[in-house]
């Protein structure tokens, strides 16, 4: 599939759900944790590939809010692996930047230590970024925003016939990147699942039936040979696109 793929036309920003671990695991009698472990090495890949291939931003839904009423031996173990996880020489080998999104005051301490150490360790690596996304949601999000503007709207910061979508967008925790371009959900499931709600307003969306373990980098490739085929209009006709298309070269 890489002879498929324009590399002048790569997705800048990729966002992943990445689904299918548990129910992996159970169709080989395995414990749910079995399926995150490989989820894991599924990661590892995918990162190096998109590194490879000139992906710029690579956010990945890890733990959402509402992962927090799963029984208390999977969040433990899922806990623990994030831990693990961050051992990896991954980011060091390509170069990758890691950044965290989401609620962390709801982690336990020594995954919001390993997070910051993380962070800070790979802060200078510029090839790509790595955003997980752990204890995130897009409500969650979207309402942490409205109380800032509403503060400073309050303290006399911000006057209300002054905000704006970039005045929302700024208080996102995702206002440091791009919005992604594609996003990929695997596993079979057909919804967003409270992901990136305000950034993926035009992003083109891929579903695949394949579990996140068994993704691997030909599944990336269709996914982005996918995302290619399609025109982007961004609320313009064709006709237009085209004719914007034309006028620049």
């Amino acid at each position: 599939m890489i002879h498929d793929i324009d590399t002048d036309n790569i997705p800048q920003h990729i966002a992943i759900i990445m689904d299918g671990n548990g129910r992996w695991a159970t169709e080989r009698g395995k414990p749910r944790s079995y399926g995150h472990q490989a989820g894991v090495d599924t990661v590892r890949r995918i990162t190096s590939e998109c590194v490879r291939l000139g992906v710029r931003y690579l956010t990945l839904y890890t733990f959402s809010t509402e992962n927090w009423n799963r029984p208390a031996d999977e969040v433990a173990a899922l806990m623990g692996l994030v831990l693990s996880s961050l051992e990896d020489e991954i980011f060091m080998k390509n170069n990758v930047r890691f950044r965290v999104i989401g609620d962390m005051d709801r982690l336990p301490r020594e995954v919001q230590e390993k997070l910051r150490q993380t962070m800070a360790n790979t802060a200078a690596n510029d090839s790509m970024t790595m955003v997980v996304a752990l204890s995130y949601s897009a409500r969650w999000e979207i309402t942490e925003a409205a109380r800032q503007i509403a503060a400073d709207a309050a303290e006399g910061r911000l006057k209300p016939r002054d905000i704006t979508e970039q005045t929302i967008a700024e208080r996102l925790s995702t206002s440091f990147m791009p919005d992604p371009e594609l996003l990929i959900r695997t596993g079979g499931e057909l919804r967003i699942s409270n992901y990136l709600l305000w950034q993926i307003a035009y992003s083109e969306l891929y579903f695949t039936d394949t579990f996140w373990p068994d993704f691997d980098e030909e599944g990336l490739h269709e996914a982005i040979a996918s995302y290619q085929a399609r025109q982007r209009r961004f609320g313009k006709t064709g006709q237009q696109i085209d004719s914007d298309s034309a006028a620049k070269h």
